[in-house]
């Protein structure tokens, strides 16, 4: 997925944990961050206390959506994602991509891997891998001083 690119629909779930979202629904007010994780990555589950962080810190100004994307058919245990999903705190709506409809929508093949839109649903930046917290938080910091203008 290129930068600009616009945020592709939210559709083709398995499943929604806690709660649904639609495209509709993230765009106009403020910046999201949608990140791809996996109940096989170990560093998926290193990043997400950092991940929570940004949801918690930046609640009133960022959407968060988690998306799970399976990496073997052991990740496609609905019972075992959720058990993670609870172990790790992840509050967030999470979209369950057993089809890999929005991982093949993203062009994604990674985890973690980080997608921030702007306000107006433009990817802005792109990271995968467990390192680079610092620079995801900067790139989300830069996109919300835009939003706040």
């Amino acid at each position: 997925m290129k930068l600009r690119s616009p945020m592709p629909e939210l559709s083709g779930a398995t499943e929604w944990l806690n709660g649904e979202v639609s495209k509709a629904e993230l765009i106009g007010e403020k910046p999201t961050l949608i990140h791809f994780w996996s109940i096989s990555c170990h560093l998926c589950k290193e990043a997400m206390p950092q991940v929570n962080e940004f949801r918690d810190n930046y609640k009133d100004k960022l959407n968060v959506v988690a998306v799970h994307m399976p990496r073997s058919e052991d990740d496609l245990n609905m019972e075992e994602i959720k058990k993670v999903a609870s172990e790790h705190d992840i509050s967030q709506p999470i979209f369950v991509d057993n089809d890999h409809a929005l991982t093949n929508a993203f062009e994604n093949q990674y985890v973690p891997a980080y997608y921030v839109f702007d306000a107006e649903g433009n990817l802005r930046h792109f990271q995968a891998g467990g390192s680079g917290m610092k620079m995801l938080e900067k790139r989300v910091n830069r996109v919300l001083g835009e939003n706040e203008k």
